[in-house]
């Protein structure tokens, strides 16, 4: 089995190590990574850009140790400012609330989940999509890195502390068409012991705009788990 190969992006010494390893593993589609991080830079800004002619659904689905606790479906569009638009397009019924101590503790109890739920929701939004200027910042600190996984084929790219400190955002990429394959990000939720697991799936639309279709996010600490699809893109009107 071929060995995967971790360089570390930090200074001028570490980019020359960098290209050195990437020149005796790789040729043809594999370029200098500080290129690489360019280009991906670009396809994020023209794949976001792209987008803005879309509207699509979006249904997110929470669940609690394995229990589907909520499910919505929200109609997604760009407004003019290049913000994002929800329209709810179907959410069931909220449960009937008991009465009583008892059903006042019970309910205390589900407006704290429903928080980290909807907590756990929105940190989603965080890291889909990514920000070029936050891969730029990681990558100036000498905070990123590169593993090839198949030369000339797939690599990842990691950047670490992208958005919080301790957080490590990796990003799969198909090196001969420097496309998005899909993103893990590994993060906390306001404490240690929090941690949350992010796994982007990507795909690709008719015109090859780049979109993320699937996103699993895990908090095991709360055994929440929350699922994001995003389907049927179409042209939006005028």
């Amino acid at each position: 089995m071929m060995k995967a190969t971790m360089v570390v992006i930090g200074g001028a010494l570490g980019l020359a190590l960098l290209d050195t390893a990437e020149a005796q593993t790789a040729s043809g589609p594999q370029s200098a990574p500080q290129e690489r991080i360019a280009a991906l830079k670009q396809s994020l800004q023209e794949d976001q850009a792209r987008l803005r002619q879309y509207e699509w659904i979006e249904t997110t689905a929470v669940s609690l140790k394995g229990e589907e606790k909520s499910r919505k479906q929200n109609r997604c569009y760009h407004g003019a400012d290049g913000k994002v638009q929800k329209v709810l397009v179907a959410a069931p019924p909220p449960p009937e609330k008991k009465r009583g101590l008892r059903g006042k503790i019970i309910e205390n109890k589900k407006e704290e989940l429903s928080d980290y739920m909807e907590r756990a929701v929105n940190l989603v939004k965080l890291y889909v999509p990514l920000d070029p200027g936050l891969i730029q910042r990681a990558k100036d600190a000498g905070k990123a890195s590169i593993l090839l996984l198949e030369p000339e084929r797939r690599a990842r790219l990691e950047f670490r502390d992208y958005l919080e400190t301790g957080d490590v955002v990796g990003i799969d990429l198909d090196l001969a068409a420097n496309r998005l394959l899909g993103l893990k990000v590994s993060t906390l939720m306001g404490s240690p012991q929090d941690p949350v697991g992010l796994d982007v799936r990507f795909a690709t639309l008719g015109d090859g705009t780049g979109y993320p279709a699937e996103v699993q996010l895990d908090a095991s600490a709360k055994q929440v788990h929350v699922t994001v699809q995003n389907t049927g893109y179409r042209k939006a009107g005028p």
